[in-house]
């Protein structure tokens, strides 16, 4: 089933001020002080303004950055790059395809041995969904990503 992950003005008035200043004006903010940056449960990160799927935790690291950080998006085409020369810097931006989302930026500097590549997000533009409430939220085709360990907890795989 396809799914319309596009914006819509109801969407953007659920956003907090700080989600739609992230999202939709391009901000960031503070490392260390944001809701996901050390969030070690096992789930996905889908985009706080449309739902789409974006991140899973199994691709999760701690970078040290005090930001969400991962090696990879969920899947193909879920995530877009674009030239961000902001700030007197020239950075590769990442935005989510549905809704068009700021999300954070694109780095080279991530784990060589997945790929050397670091996606630093912002938790604003991201809404978190525990392994446990996917196919209750309508995201049961990615529980094939986590596997129940010998006790019966789901761990990322």
């Amino acid at each position: 089933m396809a799914h319309d992950y596009s914006t819509s003005p109801e969407a953007l008035r659920r956003l907090s001020e700080t989600q739609f200043r992230v999202t939709q004006e391009g901000g960031t903010e503070p490392a260390f002080r944001n809701k996901y940056w050390d969030n070690h449960e096992p789930g996905i990160y889908v985009d706080v303004v449309s739902g789409q799927p974006l991140f899973s935790s199994t691709d999760k690291y701690d970078s040290g950055t005090g930001w969400p950080s991962f090696t990879k998006p969920i899947g193909r085409g879920t995530v877009r790059s674009v030239t961000d020369s902001s700030y007197g810097m020239v950075r590769t931006e990442v935005r989510s395809t549905g809704a068009d989302s700021h999300l954070g930026h694109l780095f080279g500097d991530g784990p060589a041995d997945r790929g050397g590549e670091r996606y630093c997000m912002n938790s604003a533009a991201l809404r978190f969904v525990p392994v446990a409430e996917l196919e209750a939220q309508g995201y049961g085709e990615y529980l094939a990503l986590f596997t129940p360990d010998t006790n019966g907890e789901v761990e990322n795989s």
